[in-house]
């Protein structure tokens, strides 16, 4: 009996050993997951998604390798982002990131006080609710602002430099952002009273909507237009480019690619920075950061960049003072 015993305790323990293969790796760490919130769709978005990698890897992470990335995208409709943050929060995501929209950022906020977010928006964080403060923005929220609402002025000021005999210019903005646009277009009336010249508000949440916004411009014999930065229009720069060269109508923008795929001039922070500035904070929340000990990061430096061949395309001349103060001439 007693030998039969033995045996078994045997079998026992060679049964345990041939376990601990398993049990070492059940105990290995997880990979991280980082929820990515996305107002559009990966492929408008695959320029700033690049960026927001590349933060990623300056900081030592590496999509696929030491990190997951969940993607939920809405498409393009904001009414969708909560149920999407819904979703990651669920899924117990160590991080999530909602870069490049207010209404993504709101909704991460309002889905979770205890997973760490971080933004990258044009609007004051502060104002929106999103942190405290930017030095010390405490609770689990940080990230970083652009100055693209703030130079919405100044974009209509560079239209009245550029056509300063034109009485009528146009701002468009997409109404479903209340918190962008309504900033924007309190900062553009008074800019325009300031300079003597009617500003139309037009309003374009759709593409059907952007194509009837020219067609609106046209009628109203607007000499201009100023595009609020917007993500909605973030993702669709080459189209807008495209059409206001169709309709003959000066058109200023916030980011370089504007410029770049035709637009006439576009002025303020670079887009794609920002996206990767937020790729960094996201991994340093990895690496055990506090969200609430992050400062919100803001953006110091404009640029301005003027495309030659559209401005000839239009019959427009450049004035000297302005082609002078240009980052980059685009020909």
């Amino acid at each position: 009996m007693a030998i039969h015993i033995r045996r078994r305790e045997f079998i026992a323990t060679l049964g345990g050993a041939a376990a601990w293969p398993l049990v070492t790796r059940a105990q290995q760490p997880a990979m991280p997951v980082i929820g990515f919130l996305g107002l559009e769709s990966p492929d408008l978005w695959a320029n700033y998604i690049r960026a927001f990698q590349q933060g990623l890897r300056e900081t030592s992470y590496v999509e696929g390798h030491n990190v997951a990335i969940e993607y939920r995208w809405a498409e393009g409709h904001s009414d969708r982002l909560p149920a999407l943050a819904a979703e990651l929060v669920r899924r117990q995501v160590s991080v999530i990131a909602a870069p490049g929209s207010t209404p993504a950022a709101l909704a991460a906020k309002a889905a979770t006080a205890t997973i760490p977010i971080v933004f990258s928006i044009g609007g004051d964080p502060v104002g929106l609710g999103l942190v405290a403060s930017l030095a010390r923005p405490g609770g689990n929220v940080t990230g970083g602002v652009t100055l693209n609402v703030e130079t919405a002025q100044k974009r209509l000021e560079l239209l009245h430099e550029l056509l300063p005999t034109a009485t009528s210019f146009a701002l468009v903005v997409n109404p479903t952002n209340r918190a962008l646009a309504e900033p924007m277009v309190r900062d553009a009336q008074a800019a325009a009273r300031m300079f003597g010249v009617t500003l139309h508000v037009l309003l374009a949440s759709s593409d059907p909507e952007v194509d009837a916004v020219f067609a609106t411009a046209t009628q109203l014999r607007t000499a201009g237009l100023v595009i609020g930065p917007d993500a909605f229009f973030n993702a669709r720069i080459e189209r807008l480019a495209v059409l206001t060269v169709r309709h003959a109508l000066p058109a200023v923008y916030h980011g370089r690619e504007f410029a770049a795929a035709g637009g006439l001039l576009s002025y303020g922070s670079d887009l794609t920075d920002a996206f990767r500035l937020a790729g960094i904070y996201t991994a340093r929340v990895l690496k055990g950061d506090k969200p609430a000990d992050l400062p919100v990061q803001q953006a110091t430096k404009v640029e301005l960049f003027i495309n030659f061949k559209t401005a000839k395309a239009l019959g427009i001349t450049i004035p000297l003072p302005l082609s002078g103060r240009a980052d980059e001439i685009i020909e």
